[in-house]
Order: C-alpha cells, then structure tokens, then sequence
C-alpha cells in the first residue's frame, strides 16, 4: 500500500474504500473506528510495500531515524508539576538526579484557563493539578539552578499559552540564557481542547492566530524549540479509538501547518518544531500499529503540503502511558499496566515517553510512585534488550496489517473532516467530540458488561481494598503564598510601565499582523501578571463558551434485552407517572477542571435510562450551579471531580443550597476521589460518592434509591 496522500478528498477516498473492503465513511463512523481484528493473520495480509521500507527513510513506517535506539535511546521526560514553583522546582532536580533526562511541566487548572490565583474563580484549582505559575517570578523559581541552555523542557499549556511562553523566555533571559538557546516543546495545540478536554480561554479564531503566532516566533527567535506538539493524547482519554484519536491528531496538525504557511512562512523552515504526543493503551499491537501509521500518514500530509527537505517529512512524538487505564481498585495492577504500554510505545518508535504512576487514579503521584515510574523507562532501557534492534516487529504480519488498517480507517476519517472544510470548522460543528463522545459511552458499556475484562474492577476483584499512601495539595496554603506573592509584585512593580505594556499586548491583539509574543514578553518582564495579559487578549477576543450537548442511544441499545437495565427503566417510569414527570438531576462541573469524559457518560447513561438531565456549563462556580437548581425543578444534584477541587466546592455547594431551603436535595459526587476523602465529604453531607470503576446501572439504582428515599420522607 502507497504512503497516503490527501490531495483530494476523491483521492483518500478512493484508497480507503479499497482497504476497507467497500465500507463506506458513514460505516466506519457508526463502528466507532473499531478495528476488526482476526484470530491469525498471514503474508497476504501484508501490503507488498511494507518489505521495501526501511527506517530513516520515508515515510518512515519503521522510525524516524535509521538506527533509533541502537545509538541514542528515547528521552525519560516525565511529566509534572504540584503546588508551588517551589516545591515543583525541588522535585524536578530530585528526578533529574535520578536518571530523568528533561523536564515535563504540569500546570494548575487555574495557569490553564488564564486566571492568576487570586481571582475568585479558581478558589478549589489552585495547585492542586499542577503548579500555578502567577508571573515571572513564580516561572524563575520554577527553574530554579536548572540549566536551561542545557535542558529541554515541555510545556504542556493551550489556552494561556502567550502569557506562560513569555514569562518563559523572560525567565530565561534574567537568568542568562537567550530565547535561541532554549530548546524544548510548548504544546500549543488548542484544536482538541474544543474536542476534548476543554482548558481553552478564547474563541477557535482568535485561538488559532495564537497557534500562528507561536509556530512563527519560534521559527524566527526559538529554532531549537518545537512551537506545536499536536495532541492526540487527550483524545485518547477522552475515550477516542486508536482510529479517531489518530485521524483527528493528523488533521490537526493538517490545520496548524496551513495556518503557519498563512503566516508566509516556508513549511520546510518550521516542519522540524512540529511534534505530536499520542496516548498509548492497553490494546498492546494497535498502539504499536498506531504509531506506525502515523508516521506513514504525516510523511504523505507534508508531501501534499508541499514539503521538499526529506527530514520535513518526519513525524517525531512524545508518548504517555494512559491515565483512563489506570484503576483506583487493587492498585498495584497498574505498574503492570504502565509497563505494557511503556513497552508498546517503544516498540512503536516513539521520541520521548512519560510513565504514570500506579497511584494518579486517585491523586498526584508520591515521590514513591515516581520514582517507580521513572525506573519502568530506566529498566526498559538498560535491561530487557529493547534497545539493540531497530524496529524489531517489522515484519510481522499482524502489526503490519493492523498498521495498514489504521492507514486506511484514519484515511477515511480525515477524508469526511476535509469534506467538511477542515479541522476547524468540523470542531466548531461538532463533529469529533461527537464522535469520541459516543466511542466513550460505547467503552463504558462494554466494561459494564463485563466484555471488556479490567483485572481488579469487574473480574478478579479484591474482597477488601488496602489504604495506599497518597499526596496531599494544602490548597488553601498554596493560594496563600501565591497571593502573597502577587501582592508583593503588584505592590513593588512600576504601574505605569505595566499599564503601557498592557495596551501594548491589546494594540497587537487589534492588530491583523503584529505577533503577539513580543509584546507579551514586554509585559511579563515589567512584572505584568499571567491574569492581566490573559485579561488584555481577551478584553479583544472575548472568552469562549462552549454549548454542551447530551449524546442518546448508546446506552439503551447496549443494554436493550438486559433485566437489570428494563428493572431499572420499568421504576423511573412508575415515578414519572406518580409526580407526572421523570426523575431529574442537575450534572455539575464546577471550577477549571474541563475533563468531562466521566459526567458526559453518566448524562448519556441516565438520559437513556429516562431521566431528565440538565448539564450545567464548565467551568461554574458553587453559586451558579446553586442557583440553577434553585430555578430548576430536580430531584439530585450530581458533581463530577477529576482534579481535586471538591472537597472546596462540594461542601460549598452543599452550605448554598441548605441556605436556599433546599438542603433536603441528595448531592453526590463522582470521579477522582480518594478513599481517603469519603469522610471530609460525608461529614459535609454528601449523599453517595462513585469512584474510578463504578458501574454506570449501579450508580443510577443508587441515585434512584436516594430520590425515591427523599420522596418517602416527605
């Protein structure tokens, strides 16, 4: 099978059709971009062209590099950063001394969303998912006695990606070091943040003349940074296939290099600071296959691109071992999984690679976690042999044929994204988030059921967990000290040259052509803070807000001839005929926590099941999900938390609907949350808490049991 060339839709068409046996896209969509996969596969399986590749060489099926781990290993960067720049800046020389070879930074929800730590928004988000990085000061310390002409750092940051690229290099310059010099990766990629997992702050337009302006500064003053690592990665724990988590990736990147190439600049001039990041699974050879084939698809995209220089043509990528396959129950399990899928990323030929920790199912990993995390890499490449061949499953029947299937499926797939007018216009049609929306709940089901196996949480289960140790974020002291330290900055700064830096960064927000960054960094130099550049680009673009939709129908076709699931069904519709309505619950997300994989699964589980869901906006305050129910006529509120936040805002909330007269409403809480919290949350009168694994049926019996109890006492 010939590299992939997305010329024209006809033409991706035409070459998909033909791979997938005449399926048509519309199929392939319905299936989820499930793979088929066969109990053997044999030499016919095997497109003719895969004996004539070689790794190094285009399209690169077989690695970027001719001799890849033979001569240079992949690079351990794993990925964190927790409560202050401080306390981070100690845990990255830790890790560094302990074999770690460059840093991955983690920021707190509130650094995401543009806010500074002091604004009333981000009261549960201070870092508690990552470090908050305020200003300048708080971006030295972070770096602290690390040599960062030295270092290659990664940045995983999207929507206030200005502000934090500028107090960056504004860092770097006071310590020494010149923009040139800095090496690296700044994510940037804000497309499947609209998708998924939602820390974005301005429009898709505005947002992609940000993309713009950072791949274009780069090029010209950064040619040793990567300006876009093109995430594939959320996707997958969103709950994307390896398909559509690979043909939305590379489209994508399709996007972000049309829009450099707007810019006026030469693709063979900034193709080699594009990176990806993928997510890698436990769906051991497709993950392997994954990679491959991503490789494959991008040497074509560039070609049609108009790429010339060979290397432009290389897909270079940082892989993560999952998040989502990590279980809050037995534990342990998952140092077994992050190994697996260590291992299938390597066999895949990736870059860079982070390893989780077995603890991040229900909180930030302990140095004890980390360090075992960290040696899964170190053992992978000084012990098991992996390194000495390159590409050691080329060849092989079954990942050839699974790397050609996913060269067509995703084919298909980024055919339908062209013919809608590219990656933007389907984000803004909702299109992918759709589509991973539904292969989620479809997931869902299948655990449920028990035909997706999970060793520990529906087969094999312990018959009594036991308590493991985990890191506690004070929250409460860490907002303390960094609004300590902003109101030292703010009182110390010159006001006047903030105040002239900051219509500096609206003037260039105004204008058509001027970039961005350089006023920015202007302005975190004059000791301007994070919230106030993030502030001047949105008082000119505004500030996003997404329409959240309910998917239907994956549920109830799943569990159609199930007792258990029409038991459930026959008892919501008694209730609904007794009150002359259906049961209803309010779903919640309050603070800067954006991942709504989870509440999105149980919105579309109850909506199926019958009863009226109302789903609140992202991003929303206690007051405001207090005064929604308050206008709402339901019967349980339900609070999805994945980033720690609620044992600050759930008992707020709790406190304001008790203040409304309507104390009497069950709130439950579900997601991230660590036995260990049960108590704080049940003290402050949580009425059911549903953890990582819960069954969906489970939890709405529960549900409905808590209102029907309610009813009774009445």
């Amino acid at each position: 099978m010939k590299t992939i060339r997305p010329a024209t839709y006809e033409k991706w068409a035409q070459l998909a059709q033909k791979e997938l046996r005449g399926r048509s896209v519309d199929d392939l969509v319905r299936e989820l971009g499930e793979l088929e996969i066969r109990p053997a596969y044999f030499a016919d399986d095997v497109p003719a062209s895969a004996a004539g590749e070689m790794p190094g060489v285009a399209p690169f099926t077989r690695g970027v590099r001719a001799s890849m781990y033979a001569n240079r290993p992949w690079t351990i960067r794993q990925y964190a950063g927790f409560s202050t720049a401080r306390e981070s800046n100690a845990f990255y020389r830790k890790n560094l001394a302990g074999g770690q070879k460059g840093l991955s930074v983690a920021f707190d929800l509130a650094t995401h969303r543009g806010y500074d730590s002091d604004h009333p928004r981000v009261v549960g988000d201070v870092g508690k998912a990552g470090v908050a990085i305020d200003s300048i000061e708080d971006m030295k310390i972070l770096f602290q006695d690390i040599p960062l002409d030295r270092m290659s750092v990664s940045m995983t940051m999207n929507g206030a990606v200005i502000p934090v690229l500028a107090m960056f290099v504004g860092a770097a310059a006071e310590s020494g070091v010149a923009a040139k010099d800095l090496s690296g990766t700044i994510q940037n990629d804000v497309l499947k943040e609209f998708m998924v997992r939602n820390t974005y702050i301005y429009p898709p337009e505005p947002s992609m003349r940000i993309v713009g302006d950072v791949i274009e500064y780069c090029t010209r003053e950064m040619p040793r940074f990567n300006s876009i690592s093109i995430s594939g990665y959320h996707m997958h724990e969103a709950g994307a296939t390896a398909m559509q988590e690979l043909a939305f990736t590379l489209a994508d990147g399709m996007e972000y290099v049309r829009a450099a190439q707007k810019k006026g600049l030469d693709i063979d001039r900034f193709a080699g600071q594009l990176s990806f990041f993928f997510g890698i699974g436990m769906n051991f050879f497709v993950e392997i296959a994954k990679l491959r084939a991503a490789r494959q698809l991008w040497a074509g995209i560039m070609t049609d691109l108009g790429a010339r220089n060979p290397r432009s043509l290389m897909l270079r990528t940082h892989c993560q071992t999952s998040g989502v396959s990590l279980t809050e129950q037995d534990p342990n399990n998952n140092i077994v999984r992050t190994a697996f899928e260590a291992l299938a990323a390597v066999l895949g030929g990736t870059q860079s690679l982070h390893t989780n920790s077995f603890d991040e199912a229900i909180a930030l990993p302990t140095d004890f976690s980390a360090r075992i995390a960290r040696n899964t890499q170190l053992i992978l490449q000084n012990e098991t042999g992996v390194c000495d061949v390159v590409d050691p499953l080329g060849g092989s029947y079954y990942v050839e044929a699974l790397t050609a299937s996913l060269v067509a499926g995703a084919a298909e797939i980024i055919a339908r994204v062209e013919a809608e007018g590219g990656m933007t216009r389907a984000v803004e049609r909702g299109l992918p988030k759709e589509q991973i929306e539904r292969a989620a709940a479809a997931r869902q089901t299948r655990v449920d059921r028990g035909e997706d196996v999970i060793v520990g949480v529906n087969r094999f289960m312990l018959e009594e967990e036991e308590p493991i140790d985990i890191r506690e974020i004070d929250n409460a002291a860490v907002r303390r000290e960094q609004v300590a330290r902003l109101e030292d900055i703010r009182r110390t700064r010159d006001a006047g040259a903030v105040a002239r830096a900051l219509k500096a960064v609206r003037s260039a927000a105004r204008s058509k052509t001027e970039n961005l960054l350089p006023a920015a960094i202007d302005a975190a130099r004059v000791r301007a803070t994070l919230g106030e550049i993030s502030q001047a680009l949105e008082d000119v673009f505004g500030r996003h807000e997404a329409q959240t939709r309910v998917i239907s129908g994956v549920f109830a076709d799943a569990y159609r001839d199930d007792p258990e699931y029409s038991s459930l069904q026959e008892r919501i519709r008694v209730l609904a005929q007794e009150r002359g309505r259906p049961p209803a619950i309010f779903i919640a997300k309050m603070g800067q926590d954006g991942h709504d994989r989870g509440a999105k699964v149980i919105a579309t589980a109850f909506s199926d099941l019958g009863f009226t869901v109302h789903f609140g906006a992202l991003f929303e305050t206690a007051a405001e999900v207090a005064a929604h129910v308050a206008d709402m006529d339901v019967d349980a509120v339900g609070v999805s938390s994945l980033a720690a936040g609620h044992k600050v805002l759930v008992p707020e909330l709790i406190g304001l609907l008790r203040d409304k007269g309507m104390g009497d409403i069950p709130v439950i809480v579900g997601g991230v949350i660590p036995e260990s919290d049960y108590p704080f949350l049940l003290e402050a009168g949580v009425a059911g808490i549903f953890g990582p694994g819960t069954n969906v049926l489970q939890a709405a019996f529960s549900v409905l049991n808590l209102i029907e109890g309610k009813r009774s006492n009445q």
